[in-house]
C-alpha cells in the first residue's frame, strides 16, 4: 500500500468506526424502549470487533477491484466480485467470532457463535452489503487516481518541435505507460465493457479504458469506421467483403484475419466491394 492507500483507508476507517458507533448507540436506545438493558459496553463490543475485523479485509475488496478494473467483460467482473464476496464473508465471520472468542476468553468469559445455516445466512446479507459499498468506493477512488496519473502524463509529455510536421500516429494509454501505434497497423478495435480492444496486424492486442463513441471520432480520419454496434474496422486494411443475404457481411483483412460486420453499417463498407456491393445494398431490405 502506498501513501495514497493509506490514507484512503484512514477515511474508511474513521467511517466504519463512526457507523459502529452510532449503530451501538441506536441499538442500546431500542433495546431501553423495549424495556431490556442498555448495555452500550457490550453492544459496542460487538460493532467495534465486527468492524476492526472488515478493516483487516479491505485490502482484499481493493486488490479484487483492481484486478476488476484490468479484466475486459461483465463474465470476468461477476465472477471476480463473487469470489471476492465469498472470500470476504468467510474470513469476516471467523474472524470476527475468533477474535471475541480470544477477547471474552482473556476477560474470564465465553462467547457462543450459535452457528447454524439461519445465522449464517443473516451474517452473509450485511456482508454483501458492506462489501458493495466498500467496493463501489474503491472503485471510485481507483477511478480518480487513473484520472490524474493520466493527466501528469499527459502533461509530461514532450511537445512536437514547432514548424515541423509530426506524423500520423495515435497514443494509446495501457495502464500508466502510453503506446504509441500507427494507424495503419490497427486491424480492429472493439468495446470490451469500460474498454477498448484494439486488434493490431501482428497479433497484438491492447486493452485501453475508453469508450467505443470516442474512439470512433478520434479514429474515424484513418479511414478506421464502425461496421458493427460494438466494432470498427480498418478499410485500408481490408482484401474482401463477404455480403450474406440475411444483409450482415464479414470482412476479411490483408493477413486474412476476419471480422463481422451488422446490415445496419453496410453503408460504410459499400464502396469496398464495387458494383456488386452497391447493387447489393440497393437490393437489401432497409435494417435498423
Amino acid at each position: 500500500m502506498i501513501n495514497a492507500d493509506w490514507t484512503m483507508f484512514a477515511v474508511i476507517a474513521a467511517i466504519a468506526f463512526a457507523v459502529g458507533i452510532v449503530n451501538a448507540l441506536s441499538g442500546a436506545q431500542d433495546a431501553a424502549w423495549r424495556g431490556d438493558s442498555y448495555d452500550i459496553g457490550r453492544r459496542l463490543f460487538w460493532e467495534l470487533s465486527s468492524i476492526i475485523v472488515i478493516l483487516l479485509l479491505v485490502p482484499i475488496l481493493m486488490l479484487s477491484v483492481r484486478r476488476m478494473r484490468r479484466t475486459a467483460g461483465p463474465a470476468a467482473w461477476i465472477g471476480i466480485g463473487a469470489a471476492a464476496l465469498l472470500g470476504f464473508s468467510v474470513l469476516h465471520i471467523i474472524g470476527m467470532v475468533g477474535l471475541r472468542k480470544l477477547l471474552l476468553w482473556l476477560a474470564g468469559s465465553a462467547y457462543d457463535f450459535h452457528f447454524s445455516l439461519a445465522v449464517v445466512l443473516y451474517e452473509f446479507r450485511k456482508d454483501a452489503v458492506t462489501a458493495f459499498l466498500l467496493g463501489a468506493t474503491l472503485w471510485l477512488i481507483e477511478s480518480r487516481r487513473e484520472l490524474r496519473k493520466a493527466a501528469r502524463a499527459g502533461l509530461s509529455m514532450p511537445a512536437a518541435p514547432l514548424g515541423q510536421p509530426s506524423p500520423d500516429l495515435i497514443w494509446l494509454r495501457d495502464g500508466t505507460s502510453r503506446i504509441r501505434v500507427v494507424p495503419r497497423d490497427i486491424l480492429w478495435v472493439a468495446s470490451a465493457g469500460n474498454y477498448i480492444e484494439y486488434c493490431l496486424a501482428n497479433g497484438t492486442q491492447h486493452l485501453i479504458r475508453g469508450t467505443l463513441a470516442a474512439t470512433e471520432s478520434e479514429l474515424a480520419r484513418f479511414a478506421i469506421v464502425r461496421v458493427h454496434r460494438t466494432r470498427l474496422a480498418n478499410l485500408d486494411r481490408v482484401s474482401g467483403v463477404d455480403f450474406k443475404p440475411s444483409g450482415d457481411f464479414e470482412l476479411t483483412f490483408d493477413n486474412g484475419q476476419t471480422l463481422g460486420g451488422s446490415r445496419r453499417y453496410r453503408p460504410a463498407v459499400a464502396s469496398l466491394g464495387g458494383r456488386a456491393a452497391r447493387e447489393s445494398l440497393a437490393g437489401s431490405p432497409d435494417s435498423r
